[in-house]
């Protein structure tokens, strides 16, 4: 399988810059922060970016004794008007030493009342309401794509549209001012950690009136539309859901914080038996032999 990278021959210890180790193929996900939901019958937020080698990927190398793995947070539903700082989730990044290697956070929902500007691009974009357009995904430009479009928002149209996924745009919104709002897009699902589990939902998108209640969560943690918005799931960079007249309290739902999982070859691991990860909340398991690490929060990968 090709590197990303090439090296010399180095033995274990001596390679690399500040004290290295032999360079060691792994597979890899990582799922950024979702977005946060729009406020006043806002779109939904667009979830994490999700990029991943696992199965039959390109791997990524490690090629230092520390590692330091960032774990995207999620947006802030209470400041996720475009007018305000804090809505669109955080990037997740792994640091090797040809470079950081990372996904986007997710965009925000677009706010409906007053009607601001179009959902936030991401990862995956945030979704629209009142009349205008979603965000776009993928805005890291990669190939294969880490998410999807936001849904947009059409003619006399008052409700939100849902995020985009990981699986799937967020779903346009043209049910008209009294009609209901619409999804997020589906996430993806990945079996890194040795069982399948769905990623990156998008969103749902806040109604204009409230008798016809907010929209469906979506596969992979995307918060549902609702008044408070319903946050995104955390460990999957979900969307927030947007926000469901009448809007008291007008808080869009947080987006979900993201995840990184590093799969380490039991070949690789064997040469490794102090294998460490920091801090306790994140975890090590052995799944056929390989070394399953998992990163919920912000740490640091120890080979030695």
């Amino acid at each position: 399988m090709p590197l990303l990278g090439s090296f010399g021959a180095a033995s274990k210890g001596g390679f690399g810059r500040g004290g290295g180790v032999r360079p060691m193929e792994v597979d890899y996900l990582i799922v950024a922060g979702g977005g946060a939901g729009g406020l006043a019958n806002g779109g939904g937020g667009g979830a994490g970016g999700m990029r991943s080698s696992f199965p039959g990927g390109t791997k990524l190398i490690l090629a230092e004794k520390n590692n330091t793995i960032t774990v995207g947070t999620g947006g802030d539903g209470s400041v996720s008007p475009n007018t305000a700082a804090g809505g669109s989730g955080v990037d997740g990044t792994i640091v090797t030493s040809t470079g950081n290697f990372s996904a986007s956070g997710g965009g925000k929902g677009l706010t409906g009342d007053p009607a601001s500007f179009p959902g936030g691009n991401g990862g995956s974009g945030g979704g629209a309401a009142h009349q205008n357009y979603g965000g776009t995904g993928n805005a890291g430009g990669y190939s294969p794509a880490e998410g999807n479009d936001g849904g947009d928002s059409g003619p006399n149209n008052f409700n939100g549209a849902g995020g985009g996924g990981a699986g799937g745009a967020g779903v346009n919104n043209n049910n008209g001012i009294g009609g209901a709002a619409t999804p997020g897009g589906p996430g993806a699902a990945n079996s890194i950690t040795g069982a399948s589990v769905t990623y990156a939902g998008g969103g749902g998108g806040g109604t204009y009136w409230p008798s016809a209640g907010g929209s469906s969560s979506a596969p992979g943690g995307g918060g549902a539309g609702g008044c408070p918005g319903n946050p995104g799931t955390n460990g999957l960079g979900g969307g927030g859901g947007g926000v469901t007249r009448p809007h008291s309290p007008n808080v869009g739902g947080d987006g979900g914080n993201g995840i990184v999982v590093l799969r380490i070859p039991s070949s690789e691991a064997a040469e490794y038996p102090g294998l460490g990860i920091t801090p306790g909340s994140n975890s090590i398991a052995d799944d056929g032999g390989d070394k399953v690490c998992t990163f919920n929060v912000t740490g640091t990968l120890d080979l030695a």
